[in-house]
């Protein structure tokens, strides 16, 4: 590997008041929210999973999305939404894979997004030339371009099987991160997820579903780690949701025969099925690590936030071996409240090596592979890795230096306050009044204020604190009693809440209190 290879991914009952005296009301105000372990510097993206589908080839006639190849340390950029796979200008960013035919030594290439400087960090490697793939979450540039480099000349393919906006209401699709679990090995006996292996040429259907992961029948794709074991070498093989047309695009090639890993974001198909075909007989083993869903339908999710490539380690220059443990959070400004990372992680083995596997730090090994180097050779594979406490593990079943880079993390959806929420309370005797809360955020601080109708009182100064999952408001009214919203929650897309109140003291003494619902 050259000595400048850079390596890359890789959200009352009657309140008749009489103004008589001036008291202090407490009004308690708790929310149910994500956690607040961060300040969130990028919008939180949601999932929209596509056919797959080719963006560009620049083996075909000369275009924008056709040739000419890439010339040796040259860049072109790639108006992703001008392409003919119907992306809109408001994807922030597409889950893409990159698939390189080079002249010869290809010693890597670099994907950014256009408009950025030119990052310190490569998508993928291929110093003997062969044809090789590797997936990206690739955040969108200026006009939702992206950008390629390379450092000698060379044929790029780019497919895209989904993109990411910014939007995360509860029907959107957020990330749910699974302990990695092997879902398909067709090495072992004959069984739906198991044997024959794949015959060349023949496509064959996989139940995700039925696996012992814990996939849900509502997850509607899956971010998943393809790995082959070809019997003879093979062209390429092509993943794609079950009851579509079999679409133009490959998911990774092994030209040479060697055993090959590429990552990949699949949307699921009939009955939360997959498809598979290949070019020649191979095995293929399946593992998983999450998969996207409606943000209602199970608890904690997670969206997509894109951050500045950046390379997390390089055991080269801090002389680690592995295994080890990586302390992710706290470096390349990495945030602690992130769950997932999304990596692009690249070994550069002293001899063969059979497997390297990342997972979460403070649980045990698992039986899955995050990618394979048996040939010796550099090789990259985009990884997303849960954690748990800002840590992941990694080890690798022989000697092997490890690059990981990273561009992206999920994480909870960080919840801004800040803003006019307006909406109705319903009274316990049936009746209805208004209420508004004016809020400002200021990193843990909350102050603002409260106007109501139909109520025993008009206004109120709010002031109060973020505390982890809860916040916390004081509401200082003049009048007299007491009120306590309570059972709080906002909408993962942060702009609507719903509670009960109750009543105690001053006007409101022995009421029976009702429900509030505010939108901003």
């Amino acid at each position: 590997m050259s000595s400048r290879a850079r390596v890359k991914m890789p959200s009352a009952d009657n309140f008749d008041f009489h103004y008589k005296t001036l008291i202090i009301l407490l009004f308690t105000f708790v929310l149910n929210l994500t956690s607040v372990a961060y300040a969130q510097t990028a919008p939180p993206l949601s999932f929209v999973p596509v056919t797959p589908c080719r963006i560009a080839d620049t083996r075909n006639a000369a275009g924008p999305f056709g040739g000419p190849a890439l010339a040796a340390n040259g860049t072109r950029s790639f108006v992703i939404p001008s392409s003919d796979c119907n992306i809109p200008t408001t994807a922030l960013a597409y889950a893409l894979n990159f698939t390189v035919v080079p002249q010869n030594a290809l010693s890597y290439l670099t994907v950014w997004p256009t408009g950025e400087s030119q990052p310190l960090v490569s998508t993928l490697n291929s110093p003997d030339g062969r044809i090789k793939a590797n997936a990206a979450i690739m955040p969108a540039g200026t006009g939702g371009a992206i950008s390629v480099y390379a450092t000698d000349e060379t044929q790029v393919i780019i497919d895209i099987s989904g993109y990411f906006v910014a939007n995360i209401s509860t029907s959107a699709l957020a990330f749910f991160a699974l302990p990695p679990c092997r879902v398909v090995d067709t090495r072992n006996a004959d069984a739906p997820l198991g044997g024959p292996f794949l015959t060349g040429g023949q496509e064959r259907d996989f139940p995700v579903l039925t696996s012992s992961c814990g996939v849900p029948s509502y997850a509607e794709a899956y971010s998943l780690n393809f790995t082959v074991v070809p019997h003879v070498p093979l062209g390429f093989l092509t993943v794609w949701p079950t009851g579509e047309s079999q679409p133009l695009v490959s998911t990774l090639n092994a030209l040479t025969g060697t055993v090959t890993a590429n990552a990949a974001i699949v949307p699921a198909g009939s009955g939360g099925d997959i498809s598979t075909y290949v070019t020649n007989s191979t095995d293929l083993v399946m593992d998983i690590n999450g998969y996207f869903a409606p943000a209602s339908y199970a608890s904690q999710p997670l969206w997509l936030q894109n951050i500045a490539p950046c390379r997390v380690l390089d055991t080269r220059t801090t002389g680690a071996t592995l295994p080890l443990t990586v302390a992710v959070a706290g470096t390349c400004s990495v945030p602690s409240g992130a769950q997932a990372y999304v990596f692009n992680a690249t070994v550069v083995p002293q001899g063969p090596l059979y497997f390297l596997t990342l997972w979460p730090q403070g649980t045990t090994q698992p039986l899955v592979s995050t990618l394979n180097a048996l040939d010796g050779f550099v090789t990259s594979n985009m990884a997303i890795v849960p954690t748990s406490n800002g840590e992941i593990q990694a080890a690798a079943s022989g000697s092997t230096a490890l690059v990981l880079d990273i561009n992206g993390l999920f994480a909870p959806a960080i919840i801004d306050l800040s803003g006019t929420w307006q909406g109705d309370w319903l009274k316990g005797n049936g009746t209805t009044g208004t209420v508004s809360l004016s809020l400002v955020e200021t990193g843990s601080a909350i102050t603002g204020s409260m106007t109501v109708t139909n109520a025993c009182f008009t206004s109120g100064t709010v002031s109060g604190t973020v505390s982890g999952s809860q916040i916390n408001l004081t509401i200082l009214i003049a009048g007299g009693g007491e009120l306590t919203f309570s059972g709080g929650t906002v909408n993962s897309d942060g702009n609507s809440m719903t509670g009960t109140v109750a009543f105690s003291g001053g006007c409101s003494s022995g009421k029976s209190g009702g429900s509030i619902t505010l939108t901003r």
